[in-house]
């Protein structure tokens, strides 16, 4: 039923925001620099990974953008290095945040969905660095699709700990069932709307 529901929707969403991805695209394509995609390296069912796509909403240089950051702000290493987010990210850009403020840069994972990789509603989609912080609890992780929307995001978003995710992905997974999944995407639209915990 969750297949279907995923389905069926993903489908839907691509006739309904198809204008809107095309603005997107046109926007990144010929006003900001370089790629219009992000494609990363996730985990998936059983630890398999998968390439996970968004649009673009960081500048060229990242990694040396955000090295010189820290290095001139050494008071924000102790927050990357717990969250791996900072609030005040020098690598994004304007129209990148206004992407990742409204959640827009993740309509790309419709394609994850259709390809299998991942569900409308799940655990977050973690990186291979990450496992250690689910310790024992990665085994349980692996059984269930990552979501495009989960727990966390509607407990609180980028202003959860990185123990609190962790604990609202366990908490889904022992207890997932289509009414949760109801339950959280209903939720989710409120938490975009109204930016709670975006950054």
């Amino acid at each position: 039923m969750k297949l279907i529901l995923d389905l069926c929707l993903a489908l839907v969403l691509l006739v309904v925001l198809f204008p809107l991805v095309g603005l997107i695209v046109i926007i990144l394509k010929v006003f900001i620099e370089g790629d219009v995609f992000f494609i990363h390296t996730r985990l998936g069912v059983d630890g398999k990974t998968f390439k996970l796509y968004k649009f673009r909403t960081m500048k060229h240089g990242r990694a040396d953008i955000l090295s010189n950051y820290l290095q001139m702000h050494p008071e924000e290493k102790e927050e990357w290095n717990i969250n791996h987010k900072l609030k005040k990210d020098p690598r994004i850009t304007c129209f990148g945040k206004f992407l990742r403020d409204y959640s827009l840069d993740e309509i790309p994972q419709i394609f994850n969905i259709l390809k299998g990789d991942m569900s409308f509603i799940g655990p977050r989609p973690i990186v291979e660095k990450e496992i250690s912080k689910y310790g024992e609890n990665f085994s349980l992780y692996e059984k269930c699709k990552p979501g495009l929307s989960g727990l966390w995001q509607v407990s609180g978003r980028n202003n959860t700990t990185y123990q609190e995710r962790v604990q609202h992905d366990m908490y889904y997974i022992k207890n997932k069932s289509l009414m949760l999944d109801l339950k959280i995407f209903f939720k989710t639209i409120p938490v975009i709307l109204f930016k709670k915990g975006a950054y």
